[in-house]
């Protein structure tokens, strides 16, 4: 027993088996290193809440009794929401921190952590210095720091409805599946008072996930949601992860709407609001992303797949949203952090004004057949992303994460994984026919 920081630090988070891989006493030990990490930048206080695992309180309290150790106050909030952490971050003005799995099994728990106004934490910017610190042991100030709770969810909730024109929102009926997660908190007081019909489904808050996992980009666990939006006649479902801040859409004819549709379909809505704005999304989104940018006079910046990237490259260049085609959708004026809520009052919003249902809205941005992601083990990653680039010589490359290249009516990314033996796929070409065709062609030369 006793927590592995070798295995639990991951490179945007902490994750591991509780308590095989992590347990209260590391918990204490990550808490005391994120505040000694804070404290080092002049932070004095820091925001910690905890998903519904039910090894979650406890895990939250040693968290924060390591930050207090170092004379760092905590502001406990409780149960939270990930991006509702986001919020009372970038509200308070101070670093934060969830104990939370997001969308990994029962028998998990992790922490995800950012420094003030919900700014990325990563394994370049902090992580490693995190761990490295928590493996080292406690360096305790003279004072403790003190524990006091601060109930944030009515702020919240403000703030995600302040992202839509709650007047030009129209009598819908939607199915949400919160999978017994973190939604089952948010997603009610969210859509209180909102002329919407609300089915709500598993909402009890559940960390042992009794009806399904809580992990919606796997397309099993959106088949109780399809079945009800039939059943509802409902004009969309809405599909949350473990920790409420990714979410997926199903359209009233139970098909499944990517994340690389949906951030079109929000970017779309952005520029609508904000002509001119920067738009960010991940190199293996469609390339329909980049083409409604263009279309409406939007600039699209492409980045490498993960939050802390997207992150900073939004703030760089004064992004007002970003995308990725894994379900997480960022605003800058949610502190540049991602929110699955914020991103569903705007589709709901964009659906408004929309004279037929969703499957329309997306008709028109479904140009384009995809594999999804198809992973492969092999023994040197490396070696094979070479050999495949040497295959492809003459055609556009490039090397931003993993090998990106665009032969024109088809194109895909190789990336290895972070922490797995293994190389992830992505292939998008004009029919599925292209794309079953091209994918064999491809993992031939894995060999």
């Amino acid at each position: 027993m006793g927590t592995d920081f070798d295995a639990i630090f991951k490179a945007y988070d902490v994750r591991g088996i509780v308590p095989d891989q992590f347990d209260a006493d590391g918990a204490k030990a990550i808490g005391g290193a994120f505040a000694r990490f804070v404290g080092a930048r002049g932070e004095q206080s820091i925001l910690v809440g905890r998903d519904m695992r039910p090894d979650g309180e406890g895990m939250a309290a040693a968290f924060g009794d390591g930050a207090m150790e170092h004379g760092i106050d905590v502001v406990d909030v409780g149960l939270c929401a990930t991006d509702m952490m986001y919020y009372g971050s970038g509200h308070l003005g101070i670093p934060g921190a969830v104990l939370t799995a997001s969308h990994n099994p029962a028998g998990y728990n992790g922490i995800k952590m950012c420094l003030a106004y919900a700014a990325p934490i990563g394994a370049d910017g902090g992580l490693s210095e995190i761990k490295q610190m928590a493996i080292s042991g406690p360096d305790p100030a003279g004072r403790r720091g003190t524990r006091t709770q601060l109930d944030i969810l009515d702020g919240y909730v403000a703030h995600v409805r302040s992202f839509v024109d709650i007047d030009a929102l129209e009598p819908l009926r939607v199915v949400a599946d919160t999978a017994n997660g973190m939604g089952g908190l948010v997603v009610p007081p969210v859509f209180a008072g909102l002329p919407f019909e609300l089915d709500h489904m598993y909402p009890e808050l559940d960390g042992t996930f009794p009806n399904h996992p809580a992990d919606p980009i796997v397309p099993e666990n959106c088949e109780d949601l399809a079945e009800r939006v039939l059943l509802m006649s409902a004009d969309i479902g809405l599909a949350f992860d473990g920790d409420a801040d990714r979410v997926f859409l199903v359209d009233e004819n139970a098909r499944a709407v990517s994340g690389s549709l949906t951030t079109a379909m929000v970017a779309r809505s952005i520029l609508a609001r904000e002509p001119g704005a920067v738009i960010v999304h991940n190199l293996i989104c469609s390339k329909t992303v980049p083409e409604v940018i263009a279309e409406g006079n939007g600039t699209a910046v492409r980045t490498r797949v993960g939050h802390s990237f997207i992150k900073q490259v939004m703030l760089e260049t004064g992004a007002a949203f970003g995308g990725e085609h894994s379900g997480h959708y960022y605003f800058r004026d949610n502190f540049g952090a991602d929110s699955g809520l914020i991103a569903a009052l705007v589709v709901l919003e964009a659906l408004s004004g929309h004279s037929a249902g969703l499957a329309d809205l997306v008709s028109e941005l479904d140009r384009y057949a995809t594999s999804g992601e198809i992973n492969t083990k092999v023994e040197d990653p490396a070696a094979v992303i070479n050999r495949v680039a040497g295959a492809f010589a003459g055609a556009d490359q490039d090397r931003m994460d993993g090998l990106t290249v665009d032969l024109g009516d088809w194109w895909f990314n190789l990336r290895p994984s972070n922490t797995e033996p293994l190389l992830r796929l992505n292939l998008e070409a004009g029919t599925q026919d292209d794309v079953d065709l091209r994918v064999q062609e491809v993992l031939a030369l894995f060999a």
